[in-house]
């Protein structure tokens, strides 16, 4: 295991930049992931971090040690990486004890024997050695992918969109496995995917990517309460945005009241650092932040709701027309256009310039 640096790092195909001035640092024995929509960036960055393309700027190190920089870089199976790719790559002639076991060169049979049945052990997949890939199931190949990328201790795994085969509720499952088997190992890892919930449920450490640049890295609860831009705030998790009015630097009004604490907001082309009174900005409601409350007097119609098990997901229609997100235990059963009584319930204030 050890700490992977990305020291503003730029690559380009065809005078198309495809990643800039990438920066972030995954400690050691950290899971981190790099989040975004598709081309922007993600896996060209997996790419360079594996020794797989070339990079134009900036420096890549792994443990201390510089594996890329500009016209240079360190051939990948040098770099003691580990990779699982998105179609688990598993050679078919080979048993799952063979795929587990192929990179365990210069160790002795009983070495080789030991560490295949430890990993095999630890995926959950001991009964299934002399088995071979088609036998399995997509869940029990990811395993096994995962059991060769560990075996011969790498320094750092990479996985690039690890469950996108997979079926959501199965997806949802081996992320948390393989969260567990990567701390178990004590192994740093890196995963690129465009799924938040995948993302949010492996990583202790998140960049969201957009036009080859991170937005933000940060921790996953950080991402989801404060959104360092509109993008992120988006990209994350759901949410609307409603007008408000900065009354000062700890307080703005919505309609549905006075929001306090601290008010971190994008300002405009000045260079001011802070809103002042009378700036008018959007702030986002999450919809854990309207909280449905038969007593309230402060009344928003139904415009639309999706069923969630044990939960509803209303779309609020505001008295000014504006839409807001609620979600509500399912046994408040309201049919859209009634109107039902709200309250605030925030614990993050996030506000942006008004564009």
């Amino acid at each position: 295991m050890a700490e992977l640096v990305l020291d503003s790092v730029s690559q380009s195909y065809a005078q198309r930049q495809i990643i800039a001035d990438l920066t972030f640092t995954l400690p050691e024995g950290a899971i981190g992931c790099l989040l975004g929509p598709s081309g922007c960036g993600k896996t060209t960055a997996l790419r360079c971090i594996s020794g797989f393309e070339p990079i134009q700027s900036g420096e890549i190190r792994i443990g201390g040690e510089v594996v890329s920089r500009p016209g240079w870089m360190l051939p990948a199976e040098k770099r003691r990486v580990g990779m699982v790719f998105q179609d688990y790559a598993l050679f078919p002639h080979l048993t799952v004890a063979g795929n587990v076991g192929f990179g365990l060169h210069g160790k002795s049979v009983a070495e080789k024997q030991a560490r295949i049945a430890e990993l095999l052990e630890l995926v959950g997949l001991a009964g299934h050695a002399d088995q071979y890939p088609h036998q399995l199931s997509g869940g029990q190949q990811q395993r096994v992918a995962l059991a060769r990328a560990l075996a011969p201790r790498p320094r750092l795994i990479l996985m690039d969109e690890p469950f996108s085969n997979l079926d959501v509720e199965l997806r949802e499952r081996l992320s948390i496995e393989v969260r567990d088997i990567l701390k178990r190992e004590a192994t740093t890892a890196l995963i690129v995917t465009h799924d938040q919930h995948e993302a949010f449920a492996l990583a202790d450490w998140v960049g969201v990517m957009h036009q080859g640049r991170i937005q933000q890295w940060d921790a996953p609860y950080n991402l989801y309460h404060e959104p360092a831009n509109r993008f992120v705030a988006d990209f994350v998790g759901q949410g609307s945005l409603v007008s408000g009015e900065v009354l000062n630097d700890n307080q703005v009004e919505i309609e549905l009241g006075v929001l306090s604490g601290h008010i971190p907001v994008e300002c405009d082309a000045s260079g001011c650092d802070e809103c002042v009174r009378g700036c008018h900005v959007d702030v986002l409601l999450r919809p854990d932040d309207i909280v449905h409350d038969d007593d309230s007097l402060l009344l928003a119609e139904v415009e639309n709701k999706a069923f969630r098990g044990a939960e509803f997901l209303y779309t609020l229609k505001l008295p000014s027309g504006q839409r807001a997100l609620s979600l509500v235990p399912s046994h408040h059963n309201h049919a859209i256009g009634e109107k039902i009584g709200i309250k605030l319930a925030v614990d993050h204030v996030v506000a942006f310039r008004r564009e």
